[in-house]
């Protein structure tokens, strides 16, 4: 074969690769144009983030104790206690009274008002019957309404403070025997009303144990304290000094009780 120059010095003539190499040109690479963002994706994310932080544990338990704090300070300044002893309206009577009565008893317990007070009310109001079975429906109302809010805005936030051997022993007692827990828990005098409502929903309780024990429980004492304000207008019948004795021996009790075993908390 021949070189690409001939013997005999004439023209030069290229190979077939090399020729097919002189024509190529060099194409630029041009990079593809990034799919475009919607619009609503933008102001999406300060949005879904915004959400977070407002449906947080925390978040949720800070509304829970200002919707607390509020209903507290209602209480102080308007006084509705007072208003279902003194101010109730003489055209509601019946079962609509009754009703009404139930209703502002619930939401009066959820904004801290004390119970006895109430139980008083109900017994001058509709007697010693209608006054606790109205007592009764209140109870349970305002204790279901006092466990939903505890359940939904402060359970996710206060069970990881759970630590101490007491709190656990509680959270694990409620839990496991929700509904004889809460029954002595109601039975049981001094236990602040809605203190006991806020612990069960902080536990794992569920809903018909806590709502049967605490109608169940709550009997005893509510009827004691209705019969008392049915028969306030005369403090020497029997009924209201049999009344007076079921308040105060169970209190006595209590005490009692809780003085006895006061050396079971001072273990480490």
């Amino acid at each position: 074969m021949l070189d690409a120059t001939t013997r005999s010095g004439g023209t030069a003539t290229a190979s077939p690769r090399a020729a097919a190499t002189e024509f190529l040109v060099p194409v630029p690479v041009v990079p593809l144009p990034a799919a475009p963002v919607p619009a609503a994706a933008a102001p999406a994310r300060p949005l879904a983030r915004l959400g977070r932080v407002l449906l947080s544990p925390w978040s949720r338990f800070s509304l829970l104790v200002a919707l607390l704090a509020a209903a507290g300070a209602s209480v102080l300044l308007f006084e509705p206690q007072k208003l279902l002893a003194e101010g109730w309206p003489p055209q509601v009577g019946g079962a609509t009274a009754a009703a009404v009565f139930a209703v502002a008893y619930g939401l009066c317990t959820v904004a801290f008002v004390p119970r006895p007070l109430l139980n008083l009310a109900a017994g001058a109001l509709f007697g010693s019957a209608m006054g606790l079975t109205t007592a009764l429906a209140g109870t349970v109302l305002g204790a279901g309404l006092a466990f939903g809010l505890g359940r939904v805005l402060g359970q996710d936030a206060l069970r990881p403070l759970l630590r101490g051997r007491l709190l656990k022993a509680a959270d694990g007692q409620l839990s496991r025997h929700g509904l004889r827990s809460m029954l002595a828990a109601r039975l049981f005098p001094g236990l602040p009303f809605w203190g006991v409502n806020y612990c069960a929903a902080v536990s794992r309780m569920g809903w018909v144990s806590f709502l049967v024990a605490t109608a169940l429980g709550s009997i005893p004492n509510t009827a004691a304290y209705v019969v008392a304000g049915a028969r306030a207008s005369a403090p020497t019948s029997p009924l209201f000094l049999i009344a007076l004795a079921c308040i105060a021996l169970p209190m006595v009790a209590g005490a009692v009780m809780a003085w006895r075993k006061r050396h079971h908390l001072r273990k480490p």
